[in-house]
């Protein structure tokens, strides 16, 4: 008899274990969901239209019918709930610095996984508060989509609103499109990630200023690249002083091509990014062989860095292509900001690095054995970047010369131009000024001694 229980039991735990995968891939979060929405505010009433798979609504038991077929004709109920468990409490709005509360849900329908009126706004309400499907509609629960009508009580259309979606708990990967419709301009689209905080849809010049610095300071301080070609800068002119015209002259160059490339100016070609990512690999990789032979002086180094700028001006641009959508109308203002918040990032770096390098050549190694052995290492790290992202790059097509490509090139050469002589205005009065501190002596030693 034991032995008949025994069988059992663990027969049963078998059956358990063969049911386990099949009970959990019908609770299994979605891998992928993208929400549409529409927000508009008119007179007193803001209304927030949103879609989302029903699949992504995971604790909802939904009415079906044979073959998992969705029972429209008792599903109102079910609608209801999903949209106030899954989105009223998960996507906040704001008039000013005010939250709007709670929503209205006037309607919850359902819509075939072909239905196209999210298109537009008007389709989009049009189609949540027409008709809704016929009972009998065949229609596969899970390939279903939800669409509500949120409404909102607000003191005027012309407020400063903002929305702060946190439906990152419906799939692995949740992207949001939200298209906001102000009365008095047009409309403003937004591709949100996850949870991405507060979004102010139509942010004032401070408020875009303010996020585009911290985005600026944040990067400069992510970005490996730009820290080491920083860091092979800094190495032979440990000095502030030594370092005004060399920085000065890198922060021109990478402002003219973020400007440049983040207003539409720069070639849009899928070979483009990896190029770039090659050309900055190779500026560290020049930068750091030029520290281990040891020829170079402040003159030749601030020109070295304003054309290797320009290169990472692109690099700074590319960081720019999905947070442009937070700058509003105030786009001038926010590429400035955000190369404020870089240059911030940078002054931090130096504040760090000049005295950290000063007492390592100090009391741990001889100068110009540290900035061999330093130089040896960035240069190490940046020969593998070359050679990965050239492999990279050689997979694309390279764009063949025609009449835009050579309008692109002659504006690019005239801004260079233009820079270029900028930055030689600034090393002229630079030189000026150091000769007339000191007695019109020389311009400045090679790195091997330290500069005064």
């Amino acid at each position: 008899m034991r032995c008949v229980v025994s069988a059992f039991r663990r027969n049963l735990i078998a059956f358990l274990l063969l049911l386990l995968p099949s009970m959990a891939a019908a609770h299994d979060i979605p891998a992928s969901v993208v929400v549409q929405a529409f927000v508009r505010p008119e007179g007193q009433t803001l209304r927030l239209l949103v879609r989302v798979p029903m699949a992504a609504m995971r604790d909802v038991e939904f009415p079906l019918r044979d073959g998992g077929l969705l029972d429209l004709s008792r599903a109102d109920t079910s609608l209801h709930d999903a949209a106030s468990l899954w989105l009223a409490k998960d996507i906040a709005l704001y008039e000013g610095n005010t939250p709007l509360g709670a929503p209205r849900i006037v309607a919850a329908r359902a819509s075939l996984p072909s239905d196209r009126s999210f298109a537009t706004y008007e389709s989009a309400l049009a189609g949540i508060t027409g008709a809704a499907l016929p009972g009998d509609t065949a229609l596969v629960w899970n390939q279903a989509l939800l669409d509500v009508l949120f409404e909102y009580s607000i003191a005027s259309d012309r407020s400063a609103f903002s929305i702060h979606p946190a439906l990152a708990r419906l799939g692995v990967a949740v992207v949001t499109i939200v298209r906001y419709q102000p009365p008095a301009s047009a409309e403003r689209a937004f591709e949100l990630t996850g949870n991405p905080g507060l979004v102010r849809l139509d942010p004032r010049w401070h408020q875009a200023a303010w996020r585009f610095v911290q985005l600026g300071f944040a990067h400069i301080l992510d970005g490996t690249d730009h820290l080491l070609f920083l860091f092979c800068l800094v190495i032979p002119f440990r000095r502030f002083r030594a370092l005004v015209l060399v920085v000065t002259a890198f922060t021109i160059a990478h402002s003219i091509t973020l400007l440049a490339s983040a207003t539409g100016l720069g070639p849009d070609g899928l070979w483009f990014p990896p190029l770039i990512e090659t050309l900055i690999a190779v500026s560290i990789l020049y930068m750091a062989l030029e520290n281990i032979v040891g020829v170079t002086t402040v003159q030749r180094r601030w020109m070295i860095a304003f054309g290797f700028g320009l290169v990472h001006g692109f690099g700074f641009s590319f960081a720019l292509r999905e947070t442009l959508q937070f700058a509003g109308s105030h786009l001038l203002t926010s590429l400035l900001a955000f190369n404020v918040g870089v240059e911030a990032g940078q002054l931090l770096v130096l504040v760090v690095l000049v005295p950290a390098l000063q007492l390592l050549f100090r009391y741990v190694v001889a100068e110009r054995m540290g900035t061999i052995i330093l130089s040896a290492l960035v240069a190490h790290t940046a020969w593998h970047w070359t050679t990965a992202r050239w492999e990279t790059l050689r997979q694309y097509a390279w764009p063949s010369p025609d009449l835009l490509t050579l309008l692109w090139t002659s504006r690019v050469l005239m801004a260079v131009v233009a820079a270029a002589g900028v930055a030689w205005l600034i090393a002229v009065n630079y030189r000026r000024v150091r000769a007339g501190g000191h007695g019109g002596g020389p311009e400045g030693p090679p790195y091997t001694r330290e500069p005064t």
